[in-house]
């Protein structure tokens, strides 16, 4: 199973908060981006849950914010995306 893609929504995510001018926002993405960073090292990958609850944040923060933010989420969710479909399950 490639981790190509959880590496990139790390990286995508980082960029978003790069790019935010809220500070609450920037630590809530940091913390998202490192999450990925350790799912794409992890012996173990990220279930369907834990992608699901994943999306749903960062769908709820691209909904708040415009411009590069939802540029660098929009890549993200699309790297979870392709991840998601190599998952075995749901």
């Amino acid at each position: 199973m490639s981790r190509d893609e959880l590496e990139h929504a790390a990286e995508s995510i980082r960029q978003a908060a790069d790019a935010t001018s809220d500070d609450e926002t920037a630590t809530r993405l940091q913390k998202q981006a490192a999450t990925f960073a350790d799912y794409a090292v992890a012996d173990r990958g990220p279930d369907h849950g834990q992608l699901a609850r994943h999306e749903h944040i960062l769908n709820d923060i691209a909904d708040d914010e415009a411009g590069a933010v939802t540029s660098h989420l929009a890549d993200a969710l699309e790297s979870i995306s392709a991840f998601r479909e190599t998952v075995e399950g749901v």
